[in-house]
């Protein structure tokens, strides 16, 4: 089965939701309240937004709030670092701001990874577009300057993700 099929890919008008995170302690909260949604273990989300706009803090928030201990760096040259969760989640978190040659997705072995288990996040997902499979969810990640706070909209693509969009919706009217 392919990483898309996997994902059962939503036909109708996909769900969304906007949040605000004021502060980092608002996108750790963000976060925690997504580690705790069980949908999370084999999605795969979308990152996007501008230099600076957070994913990567986003994802070391989220990276903790599932456990993960130790060193969590940017995947930025690697273009993937590996993680693995207390209860054995496995989780890829790519970045493909530097990606170039597709063929460097059969030769990194990227097609395998995003169809085996556990989470999957990518930042700069459209430096690797039409590659990847549908998002379950797509986080658009907004900084605001003027009061440094970031705007976040969030985008069901599957099932799975308007599961996700359902949960945090729930704890975060």
């Amino acid at each position: 089965m392919s990483a898309t099929a996997s994902h059962g890919q939503i036909v109708e008008t996909a769900p969304s939701a906007s949040f605000t995170w004021r502060t980092e302690d608002d996108t750790a909260t963000f976060a925690r309240r997504l580690a705790a949604l069980p949908a999370l273990r084999d999605a795969f989300i979308e990152l996007q937004g501008d230099l600076g706009a957070g994913k990567t803090t986003f994802v070391r928030h989220l990276l903790r709030a599932l456990g993960v201990e130790g060193r969590i760096k940017s995947p930025t040259y690697a273009v993937v670092e590996p993680h693995a969760a207390p209860d054995g989640l496995a989780v890829s978190h790519f970045d493909f701001y530097r990606f170039n040659d597709p063929r460097e997705w059969e030769d990194a072995g990227f097609r395998d990874l995003f169809a085996a288990p556990g989470l999957k996040l990518a930042e700069w997902p459209d430096k690797a577009a039409g590659l990847l499979p549908v998002p379950d969810l797509t986080l658009h990640i907004d900084w605001l300057a003027q009061d440094d706070q970031r705007t976040v909209r969030a985008q069901a693509g599957t099932a799975r993700g308007a599961l996700l969009l359902q949960g945090l919706r729930e704890v975060n009217p």
